[in-house]
């Protein structure tokens, strides 16, 4: 079962990532910080109970702050209030269990800064089962997608996963080369579609689920390029270059 704190992390990168386009440094244990060259967005600090956020805001960043001071909660306000300010701006440590609260960081974060990520062009976008961009997928075989592009696209994901065998070739769901085409190729998230009488993931009440998302789940004190988020991780995470 899916706890409160994993949905956070899970829901934190997925924001992050798909709202910006920025670089992760990790320290490898439990520090993130998400960065645009040298400037630090946001830091997170990974517990097992909680995570603590650590958003530093400017003049500006604290003027546009008080003009909707109101609409936050008095948990984010005290917070506010009672963060000491340096001569780099005010340095708000915020704890972090619940998606109530995150969903508020995540107005701070925007605060800080508008986000930045533009979709891919998605006049080749081709969709899987699932939702992934099979386009955007190493192992496709389409027209799409040429060796050098797959070669990018293998650099990255080694970046992410490490390495592994990427031989595969897919020609992309309900189509003869696919691999999903029997119960032993098929990915977990198509059979739990199937186990539920539905051909596709997509036509779940409850798509897109956590199941549905491949690639890194949860913040990690890893440190990976925003690139490699952009080519390794978002093509496989539903509605995050739209349809």
């Amino acid at each position: 079962m899916t706890t409160e704190l994993q949905k956070v992390s899970r829901e934190t990168v997925k924001f992050m990532r798909g709202k910006y386009r920025l670089n992760e440094v990790g320290n490898g244990n439990n520090e993130l910080k998400f960065k645009q060259s040298k400037k630090t967005i946001l830091t997170v600090y990974i517990h097992e109970e909680k995570f603590t956020f650590l958003i530093i805001f400017g003049k500006s960043e604290r003027e546009k702050f008080e003009m909707v001071k109101s609409e936050f909660s008095q948990y984010i306000q005290d917070y506010y209030e009672n963060s000491k300010t340096y001569h780099d701006g005010k340095w708000m440590f915020i704890d972090v269990a619940a998606l109530d609260i995150l969903e508020e960081v995540k107005k701070l974060i925007e605060i800080k800064k508008k986000p930045n990520r533009k979709p891919l062009p998605s006049e080749n976008a081709f969709y899987s089962l699932c939702g992934h961009r099979c386009d955007l997928c190493l192992h496709y075989t389409g027209d799409t997608i040429s060796e050098e592009f797959r070669k990018k696209l293998v650099e990255h994901s080694d970046h992410v996963y490490g390495a592994y065998d990427c031989s595969m070739r897919c020609s992309g769901c309900n189509t003869e080369g696919c691999h999903c085409n029997d119960e032993k190729g098929m990915c977990d998230s198509l059979k739990c579609a199937h186990e539920k009488g539905l051909a596709a993931c997509v036509e779940c009440d409850k798509y897109p689920c956590f199941e549905t998302t491949a690639g890194y789940k949860g913040l990690e004190a890893k440190s990976i390029s925003a690139d490699d988020v952009t080519w390794a991780i978002l093509p496989y995470v539903p509605y995050q270059y739209g349809n």
